[in-house]
């Protein structure tokens, strides 16, 4: 009996594999907290990225002194898709939006999106945006550069697909009015 006792003592003391043990239970957690602190910074960093390209594009528009051409716009998608990832899908609308005192609303003078990738917005339907407008004195007008970019998590860690929206307003710098082909210019 004595040997028995002396046989669950030293087999009590014995710590050999606990260090196996401890690293089976921990490493799964070290492994899948790896892969989120890499899905949520490429999440972060494609934010980013899809926001900066937003605000240069809105930028470079705001810069035109001429009439654009009907497939500015699409140039303009299509520097936004250089700027991001690759695998990312961008749809992009460019409306510039004027506010009118008379009517005490904003009235659209031009939208377009490439491909109808985006429905051209109205006058009915800026109003739905309104409180997104900067509040401007009658007859200034903005560009309005809105961008939507998809967003796919590299690996399952409770991230969902997002797509990532951009809404930048610009006034034009050089000129009071920016004019589309193919839009009256008045």
């Amino acid at each position: 009996m004595k040997s028995l006792r002396n046989m669950f003592r030293r087999f009590g003391r014995d710590e050999s594999g606990v260090l196996m043990a401890e690293a089976i239970i921990v490493l799964p957690f070290m492994l899948w907290s790896y892969l989120a602190l890499f899905v949520y910074w490429d999440a972060f960093r494609s934010v980013n990225t899809a926001q900066k390209a937003a605000y240069t594009i809105s930028d470079m528009i705001s810069r035109e002194m001429v009439t654009l051409p009907t497939n500015y716009v699409t140039g303009m998608r299509d520097l936004m898709r250089y700027l991001i990832d690759g695998d990312q899908t961008v749809k992009i609308r460019v409306t510039e939006v004027t506010w009118s005192a008379v009517n005490a609303r904003f009235e659209v003078d031009w939208s377009r999106s490439p491909d109808g990738a985006m429905l051209q917005l109205t006058t009915t339907t800026i109003a739905y945006y309104a409180y997104r407008i900067p509040k401007m004195a009658d007859g200034d007008r903005v560009i309005i550069v809105e961008t939507e970019v998809s967003y796919h998590p590299a690996f399952d860690v409770g991230m969902n697909d997002e797509v990532l929206k951009q809404f930048v307003v610009t006034r034009p710098r050089f000129i009071p009015k920016l004019c589309m082909t193919g839009v009256t210019c008045s």
